[in-house]
């Protein structure tokens, strides 16, 4: 009997939280097949079968809160379903399914859901329970038409279903138009919004505001974007540019690269900064390392290839620890102006917003010009307002006449 352990957490991940069993007690599974997903306050980690063979017991349920390296389940390797207990998974069954100690059985008479079909995961099953939404009536996105956690989240209902909660009125009851859904929140949802309001309480934010005529750059991406990507095989965007930009900044005021620890000033000798992302879980920042040794082409092929990880859910820990410095694009939802929130215990952070027209007095005359504003918001206990007003100008210059990158001017 082998055993199925929690992965091995960084120690800034103090615990996770089990928010999907793929795999019954009793089911055979191969090598590498998908077990489990644990949620951290960083990333969603993936428990995989170590062997062929089968599950024999889950010790650790769905919410429940697991350590690192602890047992989950105990795994029996080369054996097949027939041979494990089929009695074992009725109680992991009963327990998924129950409420108050009993299971939840379709009631003719009320429009109850019936939550313990045992082709459904555990956490199908809780969500059914939670929300009265039989899964059934789900559209799923999985494979095979599988519904997942996700799909129960937010379910897209099968156009000849009519959803009704345990207690027999709509599940999103309707009165004209106004509809209401509750979905508890996720572990890196309640993460963020911990972190994000630590970052306002606990530094002296401040931001500051500049704008780049970004017709320098456009015109350069227009003259070069075809022969970069059949070059390269990445597309020429204006995030690796500002990525560039940034590097060459921080190398001029390290002060905006440190970060604090306590009562000590850490000036880092290494320039990684971190891309702000939206996936489906939330905000997160994966992280490009040693941007001072990576060319436009790594910066935007690095940039696609966490950005793809995001979507899916499967950036990992490694991706995601450290940074020296964050660009957030707020820019890409049509952002006109924002104020970005320090990602402690990072010092700054740079906010991109969108391009638009907009009138310009150039020499006496005016111009119609794409304008972008920036923002940096910087830690005042770190950064004096000189030193981020003139970062804020360098990467200003260096994007508005980019051959000062090449030139190292």
């Amino acid at each position: 009997m082998a055993e199925i352990k929690a992965p091995v957490f960084p120690e800034s991940v103090a615990d996770g939280t089990i928010v999907e069993w793929h795999v019954t007690e009793g089911q055979q599974v191969n090598r590498d097949d998908l077990l489990a997903e644990i949620e951290t306050d960083k990333v969603v980690l993936e428990v995989v079968a170590p062997d062929n063979g089968v599950v024999t017991r889950i010790v650790k349920h769905v919410d429940d809160t697991v350590l690192s390296d602890e047992l989950i389940a105990e795994f029996e390797a080369g054996a097949s379903a027939s041979a494990a207990p089929a009695a074992e998974s009725a109680p992991v069954q009963e327990k998924q399914a129950t409420d108050g100690g009993a299971p939840v059985q379709a009631n003719a008479s009320t429009g109850g859901v019936e939550a313990d079909h045992k082709d459904q995961s555990p956490a199908v099953r809780k969500a059914a329970k939670e929300s009265g939404v039989d899964p059934k009536d789900v559209e799923g996105s999985g494979r095979g038409g599988r519904v997942t956690k996700t799909d129960m989240a937010s379910p897209t209902l099968k156009s000849d279903s009519s959803i009704k909660s345990d207690s027999g009125r709509p599940v999103a009851e309707s009165v004209g138009e106004r509809t209401e859904k509750r979905v508890p929140m996720t572990r890196l949802r309640k993460t963020v919004a911990n972190r994000l309001l630590a970052a306002s309480q606990e530094t002296a934010m401040l931001t500051t505001f500049n704008e780049v005529n970004m017709k320098p750059l456009m015109e350069l991406r227009a003259q070069y974007k075809d022969r970069f990507e059949k070059r390269h095989g990445v597309r020429l965007g204006f995030m690796s540019l500002f990525v560039r930009a940034a590097t060459e900044a921080l190398k001029r005021f390290p002060a905006v690269n440190a970060s604090l620890d306590g009562d000590d000033i850490v000036y880092h000798g290494f320039y990684d900064i971190g891309v702000a992302v939206s996936s489906d879980r939330g905000l997160v920042v994966p992280v490009l390392r040693d941007t001072d040794r990576m060319s436009m082409a790594d910066v935007e092929g690095k940039i696609r290839e966490l950005g793809g990880l995001a979507q899916k859910g499967k950036l990992g820990l490694e991706h995601m620890t450290g940074g020296t410095f964050t660009i957030s694009n707020g820019g890409v939802f049509g952002s006109l102006m924002s104020t970005p929130i320090l990602n402690p215990p990072q010092t700054a952070i740079l906010g991109m917003h969108a391009i638009n027209d907009r009138p310009m007095a150039v020499n006496g005359k005016v111009e119609i010009l794409p304008m972008m504003y920036l923002a940096l918001s910087y830690d005042h206990r770190m950064i004096d307002g000189k030193e981020a007003v003139q970062f804020l100008v360098t990467i200003k210059e260096l994007v508005e006449d980019p051959s000062l990158l090449l030139l190292d001017l």
